[in-house]
C-alpha cells in the first residue's frame, strides 16, 4: 500500500477534529480526510442500525478518496460499527472508546471514573466494557449527555445558556466520588472549559484523542505506511451539512487556515 495516502477520518459532525488535531501534532507528515455528517447529527438518539448504515456511508465515501488508514473519530459509531467495519475492510481501522479507557485507567487513583456520552454510547456499554476489560474492580458511573453534541454543532458552547446547561447536566457527578472523566464524545473537547470548571481541580478529564492519535501513530509504523519525509501538506475536509459553519468551528479548533470545505453526497 502506498504510504503517502491519506488518513481517512468520520465522524457525526466536528467532534472528530479533536482527534485530527491530535493527529497533525504527533504525525505532522500524514495528510488527512476528513468527513463529518453534519446534515444527520447527533447520531446519539438514533437506533443503532441506523448508526450504522450512516457509518457505512461515511467510510464509503472515504474508501473512494483511497485512505491508507481509518479512523472512526466517533464514539457512538465505534461502538455502533466498529467491529463490523474491521472485520470488512483491508486497511487498519481504529475507534476511539479503547484509546479514551486506557487513558483513563492510566489517570485514575482511586479507581472510580465517570464516562460521559451520547444515549448510543452510554446505552451500549462499551466504555464500562473496555475500562474494565483492562481492570476488572475499577468502578465506573456513566451518564448521557444528550445536549452537548448540540451546543458544539451550534457554536453556542460559550454562551451563558450552554454553561448552564453543562452545569445542570453534570450534577449527579458533583458529589461523586470519581478522580476521573472520560469525556465520551469526541465533541466534548471543545466544551473542555466549560466541563472541567464543573467538575473542579480534583478530577483528571480525559479526551481519547492524544491516546487515539498515539495508537494511529503505532499502528502505521508496525504495518511500515508512516510518511518518511514532509511533503505539501493538503488536509481536506468534507460535510454533509452547512459547509461556512464546519468551516468556521475547523478553522478556530485546528487553528489553520482551511481553503475549502467539501460537499459529501452520500
Amino acid at each position: 500500500m502506498d504510504r503517502e495516502l491519506p488518513i481517512g477520518l468520520l465522524d457525526s459532525g466536528v467532534g472528530g477534529l479533536t482527534v485530527a488535531k491530535e493527529i497533525m501534532r504527533q504525525m505532522p507528515k500524514e495528510r488527512i480526510i476528513y468527513i463529518g455528517d453534519n446534515a444527520r447529527c447527533p447520531y446519539g438518539p438514533r437506533p443503532r442500525e441506523e448508526i450504522q448504515d450512516f457509518t457505512w456511508d461515511l467510510v464509503k465515501f472515504l474508501l473512494n478518496q483511497k485512505i491508507k488508514m481509518l479512523i472512526i473519530a466517533c464514539n457512538t459509531a465505534t461502538a455502533a460499527a466498529l467491529v463490523d467495519i474491521k472485520a470488512k475492510l483491508d486497511i487498519p481501522v481504529l475507534g476511539v472508546i479503547n484509546p479514551g479507557a486506557r487513558a483513563a485507567i492510566k489517570a485514575t487513583k482511586n479507581k472510580s471514573i465517570g464516562v460521559i456520552g451520547t444515549i448510543a454510547t452510554i446505552e451500549s456499554g462499551a466504555y464500562e466494557l473496555a475500562l474494565k476489560s483492562i481492570h476488572p474492580y475499577v468502578k465506573v458511573t456513566s451518564l448521557a449527555c444528550p445536549k452537548f453534541v448540540p451546543i458544539v454543532e451550534s457554536c453556542e458552547w460559550n454562551s451563558r445558556t450552554a454553561n448552564k446547561i453543562i452545569d445542570e447536566t453534570l450534577t449527579p457527578f458533583k458529589q461523586s466520588d470519581i478522580d476521573t472523566l472520560v469525556l465520551g464524545c469526541t465533541h466534548y473537547p471543545l466544551i473542555y472549559n466549560s466541563i472541567h470548571e464543573v467538575m473542579g481541580p480534583n478530577v483528571k478529564i480525559i479526551s481519547s484523542g492524544e491516546e487515539t492519535a498515539r495508537e494511529a501513530s503505532v499502528v502505521l509504523h508496525h504495518n511500515n505506511l508512516m510518511m518518511d519525509q514532509f511533503s505539501t501538506i493538503n488536509h481536506q475536509f468534507f460535510t454533509t451539512g452547512s459547509r461556512s459553519r464546519f468551516k468556521q468551528i475547523a478553522q478556530d479548533w485546528l487553528e489553520i487556515p482551511i481553503a475549502t470545505v467539501g460537499k459529501a453526497r452520500l
